[in-house]
């Protein structure tokens, strides 16, 4: 059995400015956010690993009806490809494109306390 990662410590890495992961024992998948168990084969033993702080954007778009409660509008979000795990975040910064690298840059905390990693363009 794992040490399980719980959403408290992933988001006191992520306003620590480090990045933590969940990687599966039994099918070696690597996901980048807490989960209860393996997303690929559903096993529950996630091994709480160290992710990379810098990636290569996958996919990235810009919200403009952003969710209710959040008033800012034509802000970039993108998936980041961290080599192990894809994870995403707001853009802060210049815009980014497909292929470009990034570093977790900081996070964002909306009113209810839930946290989100930030990435810049290096």
């Amino acid at each position: 059995m794992s040490d399980g990662l719980t959403h408290a410590a992933w988001t006191d890495a992520v306003r620590d400015g480090r990045l933590l992961g969940g990687s599966c024992g039994q099918c070696d998948t690597t996901v980048g956010t807490p989960k209860a168990a393996c997303p690929h084969c559903g096993a529950r033993d996630l091994e709480t690993v160290d992710l990379p702080t810098e990636g290569v954007v996958y996919t990235e778009t810009t919200i403009n009806v952003p969710p209710e409660g959040i008033e800012e509008r034509g802000y970039q979000v993108a998936i980041v490809d961290l080599g192990d795990a894809r994870l995403l975040g707001r853009v802060d910064g210049e815009t980014v494109g497909v292929g470009d690298d990034v570093a977790l840059s900081g996070y964002t905390e909306d009113e209810q306390g839930y946290t989100a990693p930030r990435f810049e363009a290096v």
